[in-house]
């Protein structure tokens, strides 16, 4: 799981960055779509981040029993 959430942390970032980095090239040339690529970066702010907890929070709901079983094996090898 651990694996799994650094790897959700660095696609958000880069989805992030991403977005700002369009909204701040956009910006320099004064462009048509400034404006809309500025509100579509406050929307992946909050977006994105949701998103990325909400699948973190189903994917342990769903994968619960698996790693509670595995546990369990573990503890009773030992």
């Amino acid at each position: 799981m651990k694996k799994l959430k650094k790897i959700f942390a660095i696609a958000g970032v880069i989805i992030l960055v991403g977005m700002y980095a369009m909204t701040f090239i956009t910006a320099l040339f004064a462009t048509e779509s400034a404006h809309s690529m500025f509100l579509a970066s406050i929307g992946a702010t909050i977006i994105v981040p949701v998103f990325l907890y909400a699948y973190m929070l189903i994917y342990r709901v769903v994968y619960k029993n698996k790693e509670d079983e595995e546990e369990s094996n573990r503890d009773a090898k030992k």
